[in-house]
């Protein structure tokens, strides 16, 4: 949602040009806050396959994309995007040219193009961003008796309840109702249901190699025909590491003009469209996961470290009983009255519990290999590798565990 004290939220409007590329036709606000400037080359990540014209109407679509700006903030782009009908005088005359002969006279022919709708914000609402945006969309479409101005004001005044607040009802002015409710802590992902949707295209198995391979820092690609299934990908990967963070380059929709990004030689999350298949076939250091076909394709270059025993053997089993709840019974002669599965919300809880309760057993004791020198001006830590308990020294997670460890510690420094 749009913190207007923050100053963390644009509205943008982006269509077509006859060359084939996008460019900005209006802005909200039309200058640039002082601690949020316009995010520069927008128009590339709206559409992601290229600018293209079509010969029929399509349907709206939907979808995020994350842009990383110099001080490592991220920017959340909700991008709905519809088509309009344009007149192409330039191809009706090389169709028309035989007709142009009996009457005289040249007949248009109608194509679409598409114009995008952008909602820009630091903030990672992507439900609510639909609501709003879909909103706009009505309003603009169906030529409703509402003052379109009014409603894009309306979203820069509507104020985002801090994290752990209570819910807010808010309107945009046009009859509706829009409920936002924050996450108890600011730094934890919010998933909705992207968690239980990645495990069930691609299973267990295949997640566990996709999430051992981000935490050992090698380079994961998502592919698929759906862009939104590639952010929601994105996005339940990177919460399942969580308490650690990803620092290196995150980029759920990768436009195909920069696709060279994926030779870059530092670890990174990123996905792309199924089109450019043949492209990333070549690539020799990176795991590949296809979200369509629910393969992993994991490179003989590549060394996947594994989870540690028996916490690897748990793990696979706690999340079997959560995402098929019926196995237990599954050999019973007379099984109990099956029970309901569980909704994707809440399935998605689980199983990210699942992974919480994981890294409480892979953290256990970290702070008995701690060493805190206090030194003027600043403190110093020391971390002592041998010191840390098995399931570590077996597992080379060392770089985001060091980060986790330096942020845990400066914050009780600060207090």
């Amino acid at each position: 949602m749009i913190d207007v004290q923050n100053g963390c939220g644009e509205f943008n409007a982006c269509s077509c040009s006859v060359e084939g590329s996008g460019k900005i036709i209006q802005r909200f606000p039309q200058k640039d806050w002082d601690d949020a400037p316009f995010p520069q080359g927008i128009e590339l990540f709206c559409q992601p396959g290229g600018w293209q014209l079509s010969t029929e109407r399509k349907q709206p679509t939907y979808f995020v994309v994350v842009l990383t700006d110099i001080d490592s903030d991220r920017h959340y782009c909700a991008c709905l995007t519809f088509y309009e009908a344009e007149i192409n005088l330039q191809g009706a005359k090389h169709d028309t040219e035989g007709e142009e002969e009996d009457t005289g006279l040249i007949q248009p022919a109608q194509v679409f193009a598409p114009k995008s709708l952008v909602l820009v914000s630091r903030l990672d609402y992507p439900e609510i961003f639909k609501a709003c945006l879909g909103l706009i969309y009505t309003v603009y479409v169906d030529s409703l008796n509402v003052n379109l101005e009014n409603v894009i004001a309306n979203l820069f005044t509507c104020l985002v309840p801090v994290a752990g607040g209570s819910q807010k009802l808010f309107s945009l002015g046009a009859g509706d109702r829009q409920l936002i409710q924050t996450p108890l802590y600011d730094g934890l992902p919010v998933t909705s249901t992207s968690v239980a949707l990645l495990f069930q295209q691609l299973g267990i198995q295949q997640v566990f190699s996709l999430f051992c391979a981000v935490l050992t820092e090698n380079k994961v690609l998502f592919h698929s025909t759906s862009y939104q299934r590639l952010s929601e990908a994105s996005r339940a990967l990177e919460s399942l590491i969580f308490p650690l963070k990803y620092s290196y380059p995150y980029i759920p929709i990768l436009p195909a003009q920069l696709l060279e990004v994926l030779s870059s030689p530092t670890p990174f999350i990123i996905g792309v469209h199924s089109v450019f298949q043949s492209e990333i076939n070549d690539l020799l250091d990176v795991i590949i996961a296809d979200l369509d076909g629910g393969t992993v394709k994991i490179p003989e270059c590549i060394h996947l470290s594994q989870l540690p025993e028996p916490l690897l053997h748990q793990t696979q089993a706690a999340l079997s009983l959560v995402i098929h709840p019926d196995l237990e019974v599954a050999d019973y002669a007379f099984p109990p009255a099956r029970t309901a599965p569980s909704n994707l919300r809440l399935l998605d809880k689980e199983v990210r519990a699942v992974f919480l309760r994981l890294f409480a057993q892979l953290f256990q004791g970290y702070r008995s290999c701690l060493q805190l020198i206090r030194i003027h001006p600043e403190p110093v830590i020391h971390f002592h590798k041998l010191s840390t308990n098995d399931n570590l020294q077996s597992f080379e997670i060392m770089q985001p565990y060091l980060m986790f460890v330096t942020a845990d510690i400066w914050m009780e420094v600060n207090e």
